[in-house]
C-alpha cells in the first residue's frame, strides 16, 4: 500500500487511518506492506518499503462524511474536514460522494 503523500505521517505514528478507492476485500488483522510509492516506478525500479501496518478496521463511506477526528487520524491536524476532502478529491480524481474504503491500521514494525 502506498504512503506517496503521507510517508512523514506514517512513520511519526500521526497516521492511523486511510482511504483507498477499492480495497473492498481487505479484512482485519491482515498485515501489509507500506511502501513509499508503487505507480509510476521507471522500469527496472524498486519499490521502496517503509514498513508493515496490521489492518484494526474497514468499512465503506462517503468521502464527504469524514468528522474531524478521522482528519487528524488521516494525519492531516490543521485542516478541517472540507479542506481534507478538496485534498483527496484532487489527489484522487473523485468527486465529494465517491464512496471510499476507510482502513484502520496500525504501524508494527518500519523498515528505516
Amino acid at each position: 500500500m502506498s504512503f506517496a503523500l503521507t510517508e512523514q505521517q506514517l512513520l511519526d505514528g500521526s497516521k492511523t487511518v486511510t482511504r483507498r478507492l477499492g480495497w473492498r476485500d481487505l479484512q482485519v488483522g491482515q498485515t501489509l506492506t507500506a511502501v513509499r510509492k508503487c505507480m509510476g516506478i521507471p522500469k527496472g525500479g524498486k519499490q521502496e518499503s517503509l514498513g508493515i501496518i496490521e489492518v484494526t478496521e474497514v468499512r465503506r463511506e462517503r468521502l464527504d462524511s469524514i468528522g474531524q477526528a478521522d482528519v487528524v487520524a488521516e494525519g492531516f491536524p490543521e485542516m478541517d474536514p472540507a479542506a481534507f476532502v478538496d485534498f483527496f478529491r484532487k489527489a484522487m480524481r473523485c468527486t465529494p460522494d465517491t464512496e471510499v474504503t476507510v482502513i484502520g491500521f496500525k504501524l508494527v514494525r518500519t523498515f528505516e
